[in-house]
């Protein structure tokens, strides 16, 4: 018997590669993490591979943003906000910073297994 392997990184919504359904939980996941019209689009929920790749695209997009809003956030809203608010925005960008590292992970080894990688048990 074959035992199923995940990766770190992989999200837990997502049944391992080569589990009943596996790629069912993987459509629904990244459906999930991408913007909701993309489930309007009847190519994505055909072929999880192309959403797979879109949603790499998307979540790869979100971070330039969030590095964007960072590396601007003090100058550009010192106008608009006092101190105290704008270091809370800071904070709450490197969170969205970090959660997106993570989800950029997931929805790359998701992509991965879709175009038939397997992972193996490492000692």
């Amino acid at each position: 018997m074959t035992s199923l392997v995940t990766p770190p990184g992989w999200p837990p919504l997502v049944r391992p590669p080569g589990a009943p359904a596996w790629e069912r939980t993987a459509s629904a996941w990244l459906l999930d993490i991408c913007p909701p019209e993309y489930r309007g689009y009847p190519v994505l929920r055909r072929h999880t591979v192309v959403l797979a790749r879109l949603a790499v695209l998307h979540v790869e997009a979100c971070q330039a943003a969030v590095r964007r809003g960072l590396s601007e956030a003090r100058a550009t809203l010192r106008q608009v906000a006092d101190g105290d608010t704008i270091e809370a925005a800071v904070t709450t960008l490197q969170a969205e910073e970090a959660r997106l590292l993570a989800e950029r992970r997931a929805a790359g080894l998701v992509e991965e297994a879709l175009r038939g990688r397997r992972f193996v048990a490492r000692l």
